[in-house]
């Protein structure tokens, strides 16, 4: 009985892989999205630094930059929570 339940569930078992394997390229495009963001704000004070931008252009990239890494922090918080709900 064992071998026909497997042979029942095997469809299903490659679906819930396909999910978990999408969830799982999804989390590590977030990080990495948000590294890449991270590594644009040293440029970008590292810029205003060296003073090829000004203090205005500056909070402007800066503004866009943190609202972004914002918006990803609070994306991955409420996905973090889906995930504790579905348990």
């Amino acid at each position: 009985m064992l071998l026909v339940d497997d042979i029942l569930a095997s469809p299903f078992r490659g679906i819930f892989w396909i999910f978990r394997e999408l969830h799982n390229a999804v989390q590590e495009e977030a990080v990495n999205e948000a590294e890449n963001i991270t590594q644009q704000l040293s440029e970008l004070y590292m810029m205003l630094e060296t003073d090829k931008i000004t203090e205005a252009e500056f909070d402007e990239r800066e503004a866009i930059l943190l609202d972004r890494l914002d918006a990803l922090e609070d994306d991955q918080m409420e996905q973090e929570a889906d995930d504790r709900d579905d348990l």
